[in-house]
């Protein structure tokens, strides 16, 4: 049964298999976001790692205002996944079924409340600074859910890591393995199931990237309700009572 699945996903028992299908779902939603996004405030709010670059080149540079704003991006972010960490835990100490489903509650009223503020910030009186803020808090959020659920085996809002991870996985599959003491230098040996997963979550977020981008390039930030409505669908199925 679809609900059944669904329960599954962000159930507190939980599998390789829950934790790859709710990864993927969540690196097609980031990359969409993260694609989205970047058309509408001219940022990418996941890459943590341009924000700091940013800082340093814009301090260098003299532009305390720019470094201020990549500042708030950075705290944002830090937020988001303490926020995560911080409802995770307290629902696991007190043996709630909703320890993974509240997070992404969260962030489905946080995608939400980002399409209210970029589509009416002039009207309301919002900057784009409080807009991109949001995005990031809710990058970190998510980002740190997904990394308690797996033990930190996926990762769904960059993909340097992934990318030097199936690095890694390519270079075993490619070595010839040609040693003349096989019993204390043992051969070496692809793990292709992590190959399978992460080249798998590369492509989902670009796939989301593309159909973020397309979304925002035709509909504006309307294209934020349709994710923010399957995040609020999933993360309510704890909720459900179950069937006998």
């Amino acid at each position: 049964m679809p609900v059944d699945y669904l329960r599954t996903l962000t159930a507190t028992e939980r599998s390789r298999r829950s934790n790859v299908h709710l990864g993927i779902f969540l690196t097609f939603n980031a990359g969409a976001i993260n694609a989205g996004g970047f058309l509408a405030v001219d940022e990418y709010t996941s890459h943590m790692t341009g924000v700091v670059s940013t800082m340093a080149d814009e301090l260098a540079l003299g532009h305390i205002d720019m470094v201020l704003g990549a500042l708030t991006s950075l705290i944002a972010f830090v937020v988001g996944a303490a926020t995560s960490a911080i409802m995770i835990n307290w629902a696991r100490r007190r043996q709630s079924p909703h320890e993974y489903s509240m997070p992404l509650l969260l962030e489905a009223g946080l995608l939400l409340a980002f399409g209210l503020l970029g589509e009416y910030h002039h009207a309301i009186g919002t900057s784009i600074a409080l807009t991109i803020a949001v995005l990031s808090f809710l990058m970190g959020l998510q980002n740190a859910m997904i990394t308690k659920v797996s033990n930190a085996e996926i990762r769904t809002t960059h993909v340097t890591g992934l990318m030097t991870d199936i690095g890694i996985e390519l270079g075993k599959l490619l070595y010839w393995n040609q040693s003349p003491d096989t019993v204390s230098k043992p051969a070496v040996r692809a793990n292709f199931d992590k190959l399978k997963l992460h080249s798998m979550l590369v492509t989902t977020f670009f796939l989301g990237g593309v159909l973020g981008a397309l979304g925002f390039k035709h509909v504006g930030y309307i294209a934020t309700v349709p994710p923010a409505i399957a995040l609020a669908i999933l993360s309510s199925m704890t909720f459900l009572p179950e069937r006998r």
